[in-house]
């Protein structure tokens, strides 16, 4: 670990600062630093191939290396906008005159004033946040969700044949597979990402209040508001339109909370997988290093799903909180949502850190099917639904009022129990033949 690490407030960039580092190049204040130029460039790109007329001599050849000015941008670099914005006290300012030095040192300062022409801090905020999420999401969370993804659904279909007892309300029910279930939370999240695959990133870009009225009049023969919508699209993002001075945020809430529900699905059977494991339908593979307990030592504990569980739970509340609150501003926009817009690599971190444990605990489990076929005999009593139904069939009367006299008499249910009670009823040979061939084992429907 390095020794700095030991400082960091809070975890994510501490104790998990490992897991969390691909998040760096979207999150931290560099890569903010780095996507605001980013789109200052593209910007100052777009009036160059409009072209407005004082850009219509501007040598497209350079394009390129305005492009490095980002693509080749270094924390170094990013210290300087810092050291600029000490001056000006806007960050976004800073940026501005960061990219202006580059001008000079390129020569082509006689263009510069074209940079964050008409905008305000906003359009840059506003567009960068949205490409920073989209890119994370794209490069960071969907490649390792896909991956816990993937690992449910070959476990649900290794385990497809395997009855197990199910439970509802913590009781013995009506008998399912174990692969069935994992399928369950595969399809569960599957869904999700279908969801969320249909989401737009939106970008708010539209000057101070949203009408583009410096561009307008400025160049009121040019059709601005088409050019937004192009110039957004170019970077991938969908463009909002109209807005106040600021995004309205909306979609980005939508973002947040089907993330929100997948963290939920995850949460969700990482407690059933805790509970299988103290069930001991699971086992766990042992590290002979490892310490389950400081003072128990033959303990295993479910670490991993439990440490997932804990990361989810807090990237929820900071998601909840980010779609409840971004899309609430006063009146054309006040600067609540500004500090809010820096904490989005939090949640994000924090799931990171999650699915990380969900991959290294669902690579520990070993099935226990000893256990659970003997779970699945202890429990005989559960067919119960599988012979009054059929009697329900035949037109035997009182079928459930029957069965329900068996299995609640406090007397242990067993196959002895259940073989004896069918000889009693008063049904066809074939009838009994078809209750027989019932059992805790096949009983599992679809």
């Amino acid at each position: 670990m390095d020794i700095h690490s030991l400082m960091a407030v809070s975890p994510i960039d501490g104790r998990y600062a490992s897991q969390t580092e691909p998040l760096k190049e979207y999150f931290s204040e560099y890569a903010l630093i780095r996507y605001r130029v980013r789109v200052e460039t593209e910007y100052f790109i777009a009036l160059c191939e409009l072209p407005l007329p004082q850009l219509a001599d501007f040598d497209h050849g350079k394009f390129e290396a305005l492009r490095d000015i980002y693509r080749k941008m270094t924390p170094e670099d990013a210290a300087r906008v810092k050291e600029i914005e000490k001056v000006t006290n806007h960050d976004v300012k800073a940026v501005e005159y960061f990219i202006k030095e580059k001008f000079r040192e390129m020569d082509i300062l006689r263009w510069g004033e074209f940079v964050h022409f008409g905008l305000t801090s906003q359009d840059i905020n506003n567009t960068s946040v949205p490409l920073s999420l989209k890119e994370a999401v794209e490069n960071v969370y969907m490649p390792l969700l896909r991956e816990v993804t993937a690992m449910i659904g070959g476990m649900a279909q290794e385990w497809k044949d395997i009855p197990m007892l199910a439970r509802t309300h913590g009781q013995p029910a009506s008998p399912t597979r174990v692969g069935k279930e994992f399928r369950v939370f595969q399809v569960r999240i599957e869904e999700q990402m279908r969801q969320l695959g249909t989401l737009s990133y939106p970008a708010k870009f539209g000057g101070a209040t949203g009408n583009m009225n410096a561009h307008k009049v400025a160049f009121p023969g040019i059709d601005w508001i088409g050019f937004g919508d192009r110039f957004v699209a170019s970077l991938g993002l969908k463009r909002s339109f109209p807005t106040t001075q600021i995004e309205h945020y909306d979609n980005l809430a939508a973002i947040f909370d089907c993330i929100r529900r997948i963290n939920t699905i995850l949460i969700d059977f990482s407690r059933d997988i805790w509970t299988y494991i103290s069930m001991e339908y699971f086992r766990q593979k042992v590290n002979k290093n490892e310490v389950g307990s400081s003072a128990m030592p033959h303990k295993v504990n479910p670490i991993d799903f439990e440490n997932a569980e804990g990361n989810l739970g807090i990237a929820d509340a900071v998601l909840t909180h980010l779609s409840m609150k971004l899309p609430i501003s006063r009146l054309q926009r006040d600067l609540t949502d500004s500090t809010v817009l820096r904490n989005v690599g939090v949640p994000f971190a924090h799931t990171v850190i999650a699915l990380n444990s969900l991959k290294k605990g669902l690579g520990k489990l070993i099935l226990n099917e000893k256990a659970i076929e003997a779970d699945l005999e202890r429990n005989w009593a559960v067919v119960a639904e599988a012979i009054q139904t059929i009697l329900r069939r035949e037109n035997y009367p009182n079928p459930y009022e029957t069965l329900k006299a068996l299995t609640r008499t406090g007397a242990a249910v067993n196959h002895e129990t259940i073989a004896d009670f069918i000889e009693t009823l008063d049904v066809s040979k074939e009838v009994k033949e078809e209750l027989r061939a019932i059992t805790p084992m096949t009983y599992t429907g679809f």
